[in-house]
Formats: structure tokens, C-alpha cells, sequence
């Protein structure tokens, strides 16, 4: 071999190394579903807290180690960051900045603001949350302080492990709260998605992702409108479809997309991550996790998906707080909540079982 046939095989094994690094290249994501902040969720962090703080330490250290060892996870803020000396819980929602906080030692890059309860605190509260988060250095997409910061940045775009991957926010609407001094909060419009999905593109994203806040409340199966807006967004070649809202789990299915020839991930609905709702099905919810591969021609791709479950456990005693608590970590139930962890993990598993489409179990759970 001569010394310059060398030379050019040394370049092109750097040149390649460099652009798909590994064997494969491959990145790991992480989403999980709505962090509310009910009344007795606020009454108990300031307590722990000693009335002069609010004190949300312990909520999501037993699935802290899985999200951080994710090399990017997306978490649902069902509040506004409305400022104090008040917060509320339902029906209009504000949360203490220690909140986010908490949120973000547990690990989660990107936090999502366009739901049903943005306007919650209205304008202000649109625009203190998006302050608040701008303050703490994490990623967030959904609602902008006026049009001219949406136009100027309607998206976001990460580079993660080599992956460009693009990231929009949609809700259905905002319990009928209009912005009354030009917050933007966006909203779920198939033109105004379709322009966003196209500039999301063009500024260079490799994967789409659409982050949709839809569908019914408390209802385990996705509904007529949830499928067409899903197939819409299939139409428009985005890869991951990741649901919130209903405050229950619902399906998830990765197929064939037609319109791209690679896979695209549909998860109707991630239901609670962190709460205090009581019924059996909102008790706790799903994590879908995502991983992303180059192909031999360096195209990203959606290469697989699975999901799990956690529970939202309520403080058991003295100095305990509400806490997530994952299936694959079960000794972190409180003895006196394992049935209500049964239930819900049991008719949570049995939809996935029945309905999910290539998105196994993570975990072996016993």
C-alpha cells in the first residue's frame, strides 16, 4: 500500500470517525408526562421546608440515576411559575420556583409550557415561567413572552451525541384563558405546525419531534381526534409524537411512516409524573424511552423505543414527601399504598399489553 493510499485511508477513518463516532453512534432519550402541583403538594413542601422555604428534595430522587444517565430527557411543567407569596394548586395552577429547580437536579433538559393550564397566572405568569426557566440555564419550548420572541425562536434544536434533534409544543387550548397583553402560548393550528415542522428542517433538525398536549381526560385509549392529528404529523415526516393531557396512559405504537421510510414513535399520553390525584388510573404514569441510531449512509433514526412505569406516592409520615417512585425500584412503595400501586400498574400494563405497537417493557418487573 503506498504511503498516500495510507494517508487518504488514515482521512477518511478520521473524517468518519468524527462524524459517527462509536459503533454505532447512538443517543438516548428520555419523556415522561405531567409534573402538576396541587394544593397539597405546595401545603407539604412548605412544611418540609420549615415555612420558609418549599422543599421539593426527595420528590424525584429514586428516578433521578435513570434520568441523568439519559443523554436527554423532556419533562411536561403543568404549571406556571406564577412568583409569590402565593401558590395555588387546581383550578388554576401556580408553582414555587423550587419546583423547576427540583426538576432539574433530577436531571430533565428540556421542560415543556404550552398546556391547558399556561395561561393559568396569564400574561405574567407566561412570562415569569419563561423567565424562570431562561434563569435556570434548561431548555424550553411552548410559550414565548410575546409573538416577536416566537417568531424569532419558535423551536429548539439540541445537538445530542451527534444528533440534531428539533423539538416543538402544541396544546389544544388553555381552559378558555386568553392572553390579554400579547403572550404567545402556542396552539395546536395543523398550517401554523406545518410551517414550524418545514423551518424546523431547514434550520438543520435530523429528528422532529412534536410534543402535543391533546385528547380526553382520564380515558385509557387515544380518541378520533388524537389519531388524525397523529397521521397529520406522520404527513409531515416528524419522527417522535410524544402526548400529555388526559392525566392517564394511553397506547404507544413506532411503525413504518410512509412518508420518510423510517420509523415514527406515537405516545397518546405519558399520563402523571408527579401529582396528587387519586383515582387508579392517574395514580402515577409512563416514562417512553427512545433510542436514536445513524444508519450505514449516516441518516438519524428512531431505532427503537420502550417504555415503563412509575407511581406517584404520597407522603407516608413524618418528613416524607409526594416522591416518583419507579416500578424497577418497588421497595420504595409505602407499604400502606402497594394495593393502589397493584391497581395502577396492573390496568396501566394491561393497555400497553393490548394496545401497544412494537413499544416493550423496559424493565422485567417480577
Amino acid at each position: 500500500m503506498s504511503l498516500l493510499t495510507i494517508l487518504l485511508f488514515s482521512l477518511f477513518s478520521f473524517i468518519t470517525g468524527a462524524r459517527n463516532p462509536g459503533a454505532p453512534q447512538q443517543a438516548e432519550l428520555i419523556f415522561v408526562g405531567d409534573a402538576m402541583m396541587h394544593q397539597a403538594q405546595i401545603d407539604k413542601a412548605k412544611e418540609l421546608g420549615g415555612g420558609k422555604r418549599y422543599n421539593y428534595d426527595d420528590c424525584f430522587t429514586l428516578i433521578a440515576p435513570t434520568v441523568t444517565n439519559a443523554d436527554y430527557a423532556v419533562v411536561n411543567l403543568e404549571t406556571p411559575l406564577g412568583g409569590g407569596p402565593s401558590y395555588t394548586g387546581f383550578p388554576c395552577f401556580s408553582a414555587p420556583d423550587s419546583y423547576a429547580v427540583a426538576l432539574q437536579d433530577a436531571g430533565f433538559d428540556m421542560f415543556l409550557t404550552a398546556n391547558n393550564h399556561s395561561l393559568d397566572r396569564h400574561d405574567k405568569g407566561v412570562r415569569r415561567t419563561v423567565e424562570v426557566l431562561d434563569s435556570l440555564g434548561v431548555d424550553h419550548t411552548g410559550s414565548w413572552h410575546n409573538s416577536a420572541e416566537r417568531e424569532k425562536k419558535p423551536h429548539v434544536i439540541k445537538n445530542i451525541k451527534g444528533f440534531k434533534v428539533g423539538f416543538l409544543n402544541y396544546t389544544y387550548g388553555t381552559n378558555g384563558i386568553k392572553p390579554k397583553s400579547g403572550a404567545v402560548v402556542a396552539l395546536i393550528d395543523r398550517e401554523r405546525m406545518k410551517k414550524d415542522i418545514r423551518n424546523l428542517r431547514d434550520a438543520g433538525a435530523e429528528i422532529v419531534t412534536v410534543c402535543i398536549h391533546w385528547g380526553e381526560e382520564y380515558q385509557l385509549r387515544e380518541n378520533s381526534v388524537q389519531r388524525s392529528l397523529a397521521q397529520f404529523l406522520k404527513e409531515q415526516k416528524v419522527d417522535l409524537i410524544i402526548g400529555s393531557h388526559p392525566h392517564v396512559i394511553q397506547p404507544m405504537e413506532m411503525e413504518i411512516n410512509p412518508a420518510t421510510g423510517n420509523n415514527t414513535l406515537v405516545v397518546y399520553s405519558l399520563g402523571n409524573f408527579l401529582s396528587n390525584m387519586k383515582t387508579n388510573d392517574t395514580r402515577g404514569g409512563a416514562l417512553a424511552r427512545v433510542i436514536l441510531e445513524r444508519d450505514s449512509n449516516g441518516t438519524a433514526k428512531v431505532k427503537e423505543a420502550s417504555y415503563d412505569t412509575f407511581y406517584a406516592a404520597k407522603p407516608s409520615g413524618a418528613g416524607t414527601n409526594y416522591q416518583v417512585v419507579p416500578s424497577w425500584t418497588p421497595s420504595g412503595i409505602p407499604a400502606q399504598q402497594k394495593g393502589w400501586w397493584n391497581t395502577f400498574n396492573n390496568r396501566a400494563t394491561g393497555i400497553f399489553n393490548r394496545y401497544n405497537r412494537n413499544v416493550s417493557r423496559w424493565h422485567n418487573i417480577d
